[in-house]
């Protein structure tokens, strides 16, 4: 049986309304496994937050975490592509000086540093190992692989503009209406997509790649075949070869239930 990668978003894509795992999917996910499918969640969440939402199932999955930074296959982290310091210091900068409220979460592979312990229950939602420092600074080092900003205001319209000169280096990449993930150009689902099709042993042609946001634009670009949710902002509707039902309606495993028969 020839094996093929299904790579999931989970926020707005595979995820409920609630940003809970549709019911059923625990019921549906032996039939995967069975029929040669290796189910990889692709996310802008933490390693550790995608790892806790599966449950026990989350010992035995592979990763895409922190959108595409951090590549987890085998029980272990097999690649990982940090920011430059410089970047993320004028990154801070930038936020502290901005006219609208904007805060800021400092990523590592293991951990994530907020400098407001009022926000600590809004970040727990994606990263579930965060921690408190009063100088975002003091958590910047050579492992730092992304900054994820938070904006009040519309972030496609006041963040990202403001990013994008402070850090001119790095990729500033859209993850939601009011958050936007910068992190190295070279570091993508897409190119996460790649590098684990091949630890795999999985040709990009048999990989299946969902996705709702603009920071899923690359792995749907990369993959075998792409869908789009019909929830999905425009531009990846336009790359996707077919549109899948909603989140809310559980669209993916709907479409991977139909490609099992």
């Amino acid at each position: 049986m020839e094996r093929r990668l299904v790579a999931v978003d989970m926020d707005g894509t595979f995820l409920d309304g609630q940003g809970k795992i549709p019911e059923r999917f625990w019921d549906f996910y032996p039939r995967l496994a069975q029929a040669g499918i290796v189910l990889v969640p692709a996310s802008g969440r933490q390693l550790a937050t995608l790892r806790d939402l599966f449950g026990p199932l989350g010992a035995e999955l592979d990763f895409i975490a922190e959108n595409g930074t951090v590549v987890y296959a085998g029980g272990k982290v097999v690649s990982t592509t940090p920011m430059r310091e410089h970047s993320a210091h004028a990154l801070i900068d930038a936020a502290a000086t901005a006219p609208t409220r904007m805060e800021l979460v400092v990523c590592t592979p293991t951990m994530a540093y907020v400098n407001r312990p009022d926000i600590l229950d809004e970040v727990a939602k994606y990263y579930h190992r965060v921690r408190s420092v009063t100088d975002l600074h003091e958590a910047v080092d050579d492992t730092v692989i992304k900054i994820a900003l938070y904006s009040e205001a519309d972030a496609e319209t006041h963040a990202l503009p403001l990013l994008k000169a402070a850090a001119p280096e790095e990729q500033p990449t859209l993850s939601g209406k009011h958050w936007v993930d910068v992190m190295s150009p070279e570091a993508t689902k897409g190119r996460a997509l790649s590098q684990l099709s091949e630890a795999l042993g999985i040709p990009i042609e048999r990989t299946i790649a969902f996705g709702d946001y603009l920071n899923d634009l690359e792995m749907l670009r990369t993959a075998g075949t792409a869908y789009a949710m019909s929830n999905a902002h425009p531009l990846i509707k336009e790359v996707a070869d077919h549109i899948a039902p909603p989140n809310t309606e559980a669209g993916v495993l709907t479409v991977l239930e139909e490609l099992l028969g």
